[in-house]
């Protein structure tokens, strides 16, 4: 970083074509530059969103309903689609009991970022199984007629998770 403040310290100024007063003079410079540079690396690489407490409520009340054995409700939550694919609430259940343990009998559960991603909204969830594993999941939601929907879920790679 040094070198590049050097390398415009250096740098010829051309009077006749810059009105007097116009140019900043070192260390001025420097912290102007170094103020972009900060901002710029401090932006993300996406869209994060306030937290949404009807979201985070929808993707609860499903846990809650694993939890319960109530596959019916759980499926309440599901978007359009998803009722689609499976069908019915035990169809459902059997897909998330055997693909999903950590859903169906989750341990602790934490609400992480919602993010916006290409026009899609992406809740990041990190669910602790009744096994003590920890495990990253990311729901697709929808909003709906009904109120938010879950639209589908990833499990993430357990990358630097360290639980």
């Amino acid at each position: 970083m040094t070198r590049v403040f050097q390398a415009f310290d250096k740098m010829p100024h051309q009077p006749n074509l810059i009105p007097q007063g116009t140019l900043m003079k070192g260390s001025h410079m420097r912290a102007r530059i170094l103020a972009v540079c900060l901002s710029l690396m401090s932006a993300p690489a996406f869209a994060d969103e306030p937290r949404n407490p009807a979201i985070e409520g929808t993707i609860q009340n499903q846990l809650d309903a694993f939890i319960a054995d109530d596959f019916a409700t759980a499926f309440t939550f599901a978007s359009p689609t998803i009722k689609g694919i499976f069908g019915t609430p035990e169809n459902f259940g059997a897909m998330v009991t055997q693909s999903f343990p950590m859903v169906h009998r989750p341990g602790n559960v934490q609400m992480l970022e919602l993010r916006d991603v290409g026009g899609n909204l992406w809740q990041r969830v990190l669910i602790t199984g009744q096994d003590g594993a920890s495990h990253l999941l990311d729901y697709q939601m929808i909003e709906t007629p009904d109120g938010w929907q879950i639209n589908g879920v990833q499990i993430l790679p357990a990358v630097g998770l360290g639980v």
